[in-house]
């Protein structure tokens, strides 16, 4: 592994979500490419793993790993909460040339943080030595939580299990995993929002992020984390600053009036990001059902963001207006490009 920007690469679909585009990803490929990423991760969450037979699946850590063979580092997501399925996945991205996998908690039927390094991480960095195994660790939508001691024992017997993409939001969390795992090991964050505060906090000293938001912007979000690691915490300041209003596409939450009261409304991850490059011209398609579409109010914010970026720092937006030939000003602008991106009611 190396420090930096690691990005969690949306999966682009067909117009109505049946189909993957292949050449929509070779295009994000090549775009990620351009902008100087460290890494490109293949069907995480971003990349609606849980809505990809295994088939699409295989053919996306079997495209992105093709096209980013010598030119950029590949992650492949391969965990579940079944040993067996995640084994045999990462078996596949392996033959494919992958550097790493990303391991992600077993969700809902929930181990002990005990039970994951034993039946589920070690088996598998142990049956895969030269992969770097990456455990994710995000409770919030798994469940379940592998702890900082078990994740130091699994460092410990199994070197390559030397990273991971923290996804807590518990600082003191983060820190634990530092002092457990010491200075060597990789902690990475999995949310764009708490990438400063994790690089910069000398308990913690992340080594980069895996991100949602370089989707957009991977120039930007890798000038800004090679320079917070690099130490130079002011120059990385106007990055930062350019960036902060994308973080929150990331979960976008709405107040909804409906017939029986008030409800809060929160389109997760990828549904804001996917929106934004539809809107903006890039290949991405639909977020495939369960996930649907953003609530008008919804909408409303992640076009506030979107001409907020483009009104105070074109220069976030302007790789992707050269990248894809689109006119920004016209894609913000023009109504039709936000057609059917909606709810037409709660």
């Amino acid at each position: 592994m190396h420090p930096g920007c690691y990005t969690a690469l949306v999966t682009p679909f067909t117009r109505d979500g049946s189909a993957l585009d292949q050449k929509g990803l070779e295009k994000l490929v090549e775009f990620q490419i351009a902008g100087g990423i460290t890494g490109i991760l293949a069907v995480g969450t971003t990349g609606e793993s849980p809505t990809l037979e295994w088939d699409e699946h295989n053919a996306v850590v079997d495209g992105i790993a093709r096209l980013t063979k010598n030119r950029c580092m590949c992650i492949a997501g391969t965990g579940s909460n079944n040993t067996q399925e995640a084994s045999d996945a990462t078996e596949h991205a392996m033959r494919q040339g992958v550097q790493a996998i990303l391991l992600v908690d077993p969700y809902y039927n929930g181990p002990s943080s005990l039970e994951i390094r034993r039946e589920y991480v070690a088996p598998i960095a142990r049956r895969f030595p030269d992969l770097t195994i990456i455990p994710y660790v995000i409770p919030g939508r798994t469940g379940t939580q592998l702890l900082p001691e078990d994740l130091a024992l699994a460092y410990q017997a199994h070197p390559n299990v030397c990273a991971v993409k923290e996804a807590t939001a518990d600082l003191d969390n983060m820190r634990r995993t530092r002092t457990c795992c010491g200075p060597d090991f990789f902690i990475f964050s999995g949310d764009d929002a708490m990438t400063h505060a994790m690089i910069t906090d000398p308990g913690i000293a992340a080594a980069g992020v895996i991100s949602v938001v370089s989707n957009i912007a991977p120039g930007p979000v890798t000038r800004m984390v090679k320079t917070l690691v690099a130490g130079d915490h002011a120059g990385a300041a106007p990055l930062l600053k350019a960036l902060e209003p994308l973080f929150d596409l990331v979960t976008v939450k709405t107040k909804e009036h409906t017939a029986c009261g008030e409800v809060i409304c929160r389109a997760r991850n990828p549904l804001g990001i996917k929106t934004l490059m539809q809107i903006l011209g890039m290949p991405s398609g639909p977020c495939r059902p369960p996930m649907g579409k953003m609530t008008r109010a919804g909408l409303e914010s992640v076009m506030a963001v979107a001409r907020k970026v483009w009104t105070e720092s074109p220069e976030i937006f302007q790789p992707i207006s050269e990248f894809f030939g689109v006119d920004i000003s016209e894609r913000l602008d023009n109504p039709q490009y936000r057609e059917g991106l909606t709810y037409t009611d709660y």
